[in-house]
């Protein structure tokens, strides 16, 4: 696999990182917030590229597949001046210990300030978002940087099935590929989150005598890695 078909992987993973970081707008340091759960916070630093201040605003997000408000902001809008920077403090919410890692997401959104009648009023529709996940880590969990490792691959008469057993978010490229035939098939969407299932759409009717999946697995911050090649499970769909 080479090199700038492992960027282009990785840009289209797992819900984008970071869109448009290096364009005008509230920048934020990372592409990922990582929230331990045994410090219960985190913090991030956006910084205002545009050459006027700005309004931010800060929106958490739950995904479909888990709507569990496990976390809160301390303040959800700054005004930031023109190359200055505002930290956003998170903070864990959780009810119970956690178990397993937990997926968000953020929205930090730029709104750009201009000046009418002596008072700077923000400017409505020009706005620039950066949507950024944001994982909470539980406390004792032993960091993992190949999860993907632990996904379990599946061939039966329904078709490809991927089970993630494991306590860690996994992200990862939508295309796979049945091997030796090279087979394509593609995953609903670039993460996998733990304890779940999901079925594998296949472009073609499937071989006959698959032997594994070669997956393009990326890393926590979504930085494309070299492909991995599973063992194929039989049966169980």
């Amino acid at each position: 696999m080479s090199k700038l078909k492992q960027l282009l992987l990785s840009a289209g993973c797992m819900l984008l990182s970071i869109s448009g970081a290096q364009a005008a707008g509230m920048v934020p340091e990372t592409s990922v917030v990582i929230v331990n759960e045994a410090e219960g916070e985190a913090t991030i630093t956006v910084r205002n590229d545009d050459p006027a201040p700005a309004l931010l605003l800060v929106t958490l997000q739950n995904l479909p597949e888990d709507e569990e408000p496990l976390l809160f902001l301390t303040q959800p809008a700054w005004r930031v001046e023109a190359g200055e920077q505002q930290q956003v403090r998170f903070m864990l919410r959780a009810t119970a210990p956690l178990h397993t890692q937990r997926l968000k997401r953020v929205v930090f959104e730029g709104v750009p300030q201009q000046e009418v009648a002596g008072k700077r009023i923000a400017r409505v529709g020009v706005s620039v978002r950066q949507n950024l996940p944001v994982i909470i880590h539980p406390k004792g969990l032993a960091p993992n940087r190949s999860p993907w490792e632990g996904l379990q691959w599946r061939y039966g008469t329904q078709g490809l099935q991927v089970d993630n057993p494991t306590p860690y978010v996994v992200r990862l490229a939508q295309e796979v590929r049945l091997m030796p035939a090279n087979a394509q098939g593609y995953l609903p969407r670039a993460y996998i989150l733990p304890g779940e299932s999901l079925e594998v759409r296949l472009e073609s009717p499937a071989p006959q005598a698959p032997q594994s999946v070669r997956l393009f697995p990326a890393t926590v911050y979504g930085f494309a890695v070299d492909e991995f090649e599973a063992p194929l499970l039989r049966g169980g769909n």
